[in-house]
């Protein structure tokens, strides 16, 4: 048993919303781990000495913060931006990687996701489970009727994530009229096997837990997608309808937690 996990075989889950500096930096300490450590990231604001991943952006975001309560350690963290903390801004964080015109021109109450993640000790029990349910009632909170962002694959090339790449596009577009697309200069086309030649089970196996789990919410994506070398990471942008969510939600739920 690991360290993090050693005063209780069950973990106590908690959500809250960051509070203070101290708050947001147990976040961005979290997410040093995952996306620095473990991923290999990079990024002009990041902070290697205080390992804080941290950018711009991180001042208009809620940070909502899943809490191990047995140890006392946040061992789970999403970014939260609704449209008016964008509009402080000026824009979006997916933004510099996808144009998000159509979806803007809705007129509807979105939010973007971001900055997801999981203390490692705590992928594949809860834990996923929990944030959701806390994601579950921030966007009834604040009449949320799309939710968005980017999610990532591994990797940086296009070629190694082909199959999986394939079957979002062929499967999972979102429709036409609110779909995001990849910013020309970095446009990477997911078109990338035909669908008569894909094997859809084992491009479904390369697709990461977490984007499974936002298709299984009804969830689709944009048009192309995008190499972020800073990250090390293939992104794609994830779109979901909030009334389908509130529909499946309570059987996704209900069937455990989805990473």
């Amino acid at each position: 048993m690991s360290q993090t996990q050693s005063q209780t075989s069950e973990p106590q889950y908690r959500i809250a919303l960051a509070q203070d500096a101290d708050q947001l930096r147990a976040a961005q300490r979290l997410r040093y781990d995952v996306f620095v450590d473990e991923l290999g990231g990079c990024g002009p604001q990041i902070d290697h000495e205080a390992r804080l991943e941290c950018d711009r952006f991180d001042p208009f975001f809620d940070h909502m913060l899943l809490y191990d309560d047995a140890t006392g350690v946040v061992v789970g963290v999403y970014r939260l931006l609704r449209q008016d903390a964008a509009n402080q801004i000026g824009q979006f964080y997916s933004e510099d990687e996808y144009d998000l015109t159509r979806l803007r021109q809705t007129g509807r109450r979105f939010l973007e996701l971001g900055r997801s993640c999981l203390h490692r000790d705590y992928r594949g029990g809860a834990a996923m489970h929990h944030l959701w349910a806390g994601l579950a009632q921030y966007v009834t909170e604040h009449q949320i009727d799309i939710m968005f962002g980017v999610a990532s694959f591994h990797g940086t090339d296009p070629q190694a994530l082909a199959a999986p790449l394939s079957l979002l596009h062929h499967r999972h577009l979102a429709p036409s009229e609110i779909r995001p697309r990849a910013q020309p200069a970095a446009f990477q086309n997911m078109n990338l096997i035909a669908e008569a030649d894909l094997d859809r089970r084992t491009a479904m196996l390369q697709i990461p837990a977490l984007i499974k789990a936002y298709l299984r919410l009804g969830g689709t994506v944009g048009e192309g997608a995008f190499v972020d070398h800073r990250f090390n990471t293939t992104d794609v942008c994830v779109l979901m309808d909030t009334k389908q969510l509130n529909a499946r939600q309570s059987r996704i739920y209900a069937s455990g937690p989805t990473r």
